[in-house]
């Protein structure tokens, strides 16, 4: 899991101290710095606090976590050791970092146990720290769905389930896994359901499986001006190679191109390359493992280039996005919010390119009235005098053997690369440990020579194996 933290959302005027919430859980949202309510949080706590179903319409990064930890900690009685609460999610991504914000809310209590259960990692430990017990267990519908085929994961106590990008789980074709779940919960639960969109089958989902649910709907809006979108116009068989110039001309550090299809995204990937940039791409064929380590790449700002469909880009929630290319336009205004809305975040701006063939000026049009806003159309003409220089991207990620399991921790990264290697914290970047590798990015200029310094010195005692993870 990522050691930094997402840019903070938008908040309202209404502080967390008008709910009705424990003093330990009040005094830890202040030690947090959790003062002023996001406008979700604002809008669902009260009715959640209160025992209602819920179904929220909510983006990523709008403080929705947090929404519905609250309402399920709220609830939890730490001194009985079993599974009280549950979040379903489409990925391991996302789950990790609902994972991460549930123990941080948690820390008014000393043993509130929370457990993550998602594919691409072996069933064995999981059972182990089932068997240990749990508090909370979040995870994807598929891996949930196995440990309860095989009575490893006991629901009878279950007072909460939370579906998180519920949109998402059902465009990943998790319907029946969600089903199967749901229907092995306690009938008399209550459930929380978050999407970004609110397509028919949400609708469909929440009547089947919430009782009497209260709606709160909050459209994605972006701030005007922090996302500057512009339009250009290009033939179809122009349309990789303009990727190819939007990037040379306007040199973002971090991009995401979406496209439709996943040949689309390898024929990106192949031409990017081709021409000298870092890039990336995410794809439903690939395995856990190597889909982590796009992401950790990616996140590091070690690659310039992450091409992806919307399916794979599902539940990410990547900080400093300068630009988002939309290879294609969609055909769903909501997707194109929420494809645009990835970068922008906090107190950053952000780019949001969109080409064009002539045939897609209606969904631009579309998209322009569901938005409020009037296309600005560009020419890739006036783009052709761009840097001719690579496009190189600031920091590089370095591999080392040994993670959790050896409790290396990224302070003692940080350590023997500030401390007997004689780098700067500057130049050091983020450290992502996981249970048998840890990731390290660091500034271009020092990745042969750190390399070499960590290889020839020791971490926690031990001498390491290191080198550069390659594009």
């Amino acid at each position: 899991m990522s050691e930094s933290t997402a840019a903070a959302p938008e908040t309202t005027g209404q502080s967390f101290s008008e709910l009705p919430l424990s003093p330990k859980i009040q005094a830890n949202l202040q030690q947090l710095g959790y003062l002023k309510m996001t406008p979700i949080q604002a809008a669902s706590l009260p009715l959640t606090l209160a025992g209602h179903d819920l179904i929220a319409q909510a983006k990523t990064g709008s403080g929705k976590t947090a929404a519905f930890s609250l309402a399920l900690l709220t609830k939890l009685n730490p001194r009985r050791f079993a599974v009280q609460a549950m979040v379903l999610c489409p990925t391991r991504e996302l789950a990790d970092q609902v994972t991460q914000e549930i123990r941080r809310l948690a820390r008014f209590e000393d043993n509130i146990k929370v457990v993550t259960l998602c594919g691409g990692a072996t069933m064995r430990p999981q059972i182990t720290s089932l068997e240990h017990g749990a508090h909370i267990v979040v995870g994807t519908p598929g891996r949930i769905m196995d440990h309860l085929e095989r009575g490893t994961l006991k629901l009878d106590a279950l007072d909460t389930l939370v579906l998180d990008e519920a949109d998402r789980m059902l465009d990943m074709g998790f319907n029946d896994s969600i089903a199967y779940v749901a229907q092995h919960c306690p009938p008399q639960r209550q459930t929380l359901l978050f999407s970004a969109t609110y397509p028919e089958t949400i609708d469909k989902l929440a009547r089947r499986f919430l009782r009497r649910p209260q709606e709160v709907k909050l459209a994605e809006q972006h701030e005007h001006g922090k996302i500057r979108q512009r339009f250009y116009e290009v033939k179809h068989e122009e349309r990789l190679e303009a990727v190819a110039t939007l990037l040379k001309h306007y040199r973002p550090v971090s991009t995401l191109a979406f496209c439709n299809t996943k040949q689309q995204c390898r024929d990106l990937l192949d031409l990017l390359r081709a021409q000298g940039f870092h890039a990336l791409t995410l794809n439903g064929d690939m395995d856990q493992r190597e889909r982590d380590q796009v992401l950790i790449q990616f996140a590091n700002r070690s690659c310039s280039v992450l091409v992806a469909t919307d399916v794979a880009a599902r539940g990410l929630d990547i900080t400093q996005l300068e630009a988002v290319i939309n290879v294609d336009v969609t055909p769903d205004p909501e997707i194109y919010i929420h494809r645009i809305g990835r970068t922008g975040r906090g107190d950053e701006d952000g780019w949001a390119f969109s080409l064009c063939s002539p045939n897609d000026h209606r969904r631009v049009a579309t998209i322009a009235e569901m938005t409020g806003m009037e296309p600005e159309w560009h020419t890739l003409g006036s783009l052709q005098g761009g840097n001719k220089s690579p496009l190189l991207p600031p920091m590089v990620t370095l591999q080392m053997l040994g993670g959790r399991k050896e409790k290396i921790r990224p302070g003692d990264v940080l350590g023997a690369l500030t401390g007997e290697a004689g780098f700067s914290k500057e130049q050091v970047g983020k450290i992502t440990v996981t249970d048998q590798t840890t990731y390290v990015a660091v500034a271009r200029d020092i990745a042969r020579e750190a390399v070499r310094k960590l290889s020839a010195g020791k971490v926690k005692g031990k001498t390491v194996k290191v080198r550069v993870l390659e594009d």
